[in-house]
């Protein structure tokens, strides 16, 4: 099985030695200490006061510090005090000669992994083996989240294609400002989740994310769930209520179809883009909100604003930055990323064993048009998940929209040209198109490729080399 990056973060931490900074103004139970701890693998610095081993955390950094708490000039507390400033993630342990109640509950106040009396270096000993296990776990989930940011920002936005990696490069420009975004797409390209990556990656991201589809609401329920309203504003409005754009102060409000809107409570939104301001439906006093909007269509605006159905006012606000999410057909080769993703995901859902999908089945993937997009892919494999017996999805469980389909692959060059322009061509010439095309639909996964081919691994491997793919 490959290694996940969750396992080869843990991996690094865990191989990787930790620096142990012992002080104790007793020389010899000091050098015991360290000596000790090296024996099984620890990096050892030894310090016989307490001004000594400050100068040594002002020059170097370690994992764990072992420090007396009785010393003249710095003692262990202010030991302690220094290493949590200077060292985020540092693990302090005081041992000491001279227990007290008070001392113990200072140290642990102030942060200290453990507090005891010096003794049996057996027990000092295993009290650090759980500082390092402490100290690794947070070195590999710091490493885990590094790789994450890296690779896949944005959690929920899958694909390595052109389309999404331009995506994704955009998202990461754009997401740490408060500008305003309109979402482009065809319903179920994952719209909501792109909002959602932009306002989990922007500094916005500790306060509320509130969606709201505006197509799903008449206009007099839509003010008021956008605004919110007073008591007596209406025939059931017995109380107060706050508005989304009041919830999500300080955070992020995503407008779902915004296209959809009418148009008086476009003018309202307007007013919010303008003057950051919302008055509750029966009132007359205006709030002061602050609030990033990120907004989203499968509509085409401009044609809206043609017909008179839409602001062209609100639309240049709306769309200080745009994002088009391309169709699923035109990332087929995500498909594969997205069939292990949902897998994943629903496997863990539903408590079912899946050790993955089949070539057959993959083919029918690749093969189908998709046009419900991403959202009909996860529906799909949710169902195959749900009903597989055996651990393996195959073609049995495939829903009737894809065992009924073709599984020929329709290849751009088949799609755009059609076959009867491939016609006269040399073999070479067409068997090369169809690797090249085939590994763009299996992601570059050359194994799946053969298999979806129907040739062995290393034969695809020399054609590769042959024909320079």
């Amino acid at each position: 099985m490959p290694e996940q990056p969750g396992d080869a973060a843990a991996a690094a931490a865990s191989a990787a030695p930790l620096d142990v900074l012992v002080i104790d103004n007793d020389k010899d139970h000091a050098q015991a200490v360290a000596e000790s701890l090296a024996r099984i693998g620890y990096r050892c610095t030894v310090a016989t006061s307490g001004p000594e081993g400050a100068k040594l955390l002002d020059d170097r950094a370690f994992d764990i510090i072992i420090t007396d708490l009785m010393m003249a000039g710095v003692d262990g507390l202010e030991i302690l005090r220094r290493a949590k400033e200077n060292l985020a993630d540092v693990e302090v342990i005081l041992i000491t000669g001279h227990a007290s109640i008070s001392s113990a509950v200072a140290a642990m106040q102030q942060g200290a992994f453990h507090y005891l009396e010096k003794s049996g270096i057996a027990e000092l000993r295993a009290v650090t083996n759980s500082a390092a296990e402490k100290v690794r776990l947070k070195r590999a989930n710091l490493e885990l989240n590094r790789r994450l940011d890296e690779k896949f920002g944005f959690e929920g936005v899958v694909g390595a294609s052109p389309q999404m990696n331009d995506v994704i490069e955009r998202l990461k420009r754009i997401a740490p400002t408060d500008a305003t975004v309109l979402i482009q797409g065809e319903t179920g390209t994952g719209k909501e989740l792109v909002a959602q990556a932009l306002h989990q990656n922007s500094p916005r991201k500790k306060k509320a994310f509130v969606a709201l589809n505006c197509a799903a609401l008449s206009e007099n329920i839509l003010e008021s769930e956008l605004f919110g309203h007073v008591k007596g504003a209406f025939t059931d409005a017995s109380a107060d209520r706050v508005g989304k754009f009041e919830f999500a102060h300080g955070g992020t409000m995503f407008l779902d179809e915004v296209g959809d809107m009418p148009l008086p409570t476009q003018i309202k939104l307007l007013r919010v883009l303008e003057n950051g301001e919302i008055t509750r439906v029966g009132s007359n006093d205006p709030i002061k909100v602050n609030v990033r909007i990120v907004s989203a269509t499968n509509r085409n605006l401009e044609d809206a604003i043609e017909a008179g159905t839409f602001r062209s006012d609100l639309y240049h606000r709306l769309k200080v930055v745009t994002i088009r999410l391309p169709r699923l057909a035109e990332r087929s080769q995500d498909i594969p990323l997205l069939i292990d993703h949902f897998t994943k995901q629903f496997a863990k859902r539903h408590n079912k064993h899946v050790r993955g999908m089949s070539t057959a089945a993959r083919r029918k993937f690749v093969a189908y048009p998709w046009p419900g997009n991403v959202r009909e892919l996860r529906n799909f494999v949710e169902s195959m998940v749900v009903v597989d017996y055996d651990g393996l999805l195959d073609v049995d469980d495939l829903p009737s929209e894809l065992s009924d389909a073709s599984d020929a692959v329709q290849t751009p060059i088949a799609a755009q040209q059609g076959l009867a322009s491939l016609v006269g061509r040399p073999l070479d010439e067409l068997e090369r198109l169809f690797i090249l095309e085939t590994l763009n639909a299996a992601a570059g996964n050359r194994e799946e490729a053969a298999k979806m081919l129907g040739i062995g691994e290393r034969t695809l491997y020399r054609k590769i080399k042959d024909y320079g793919v």
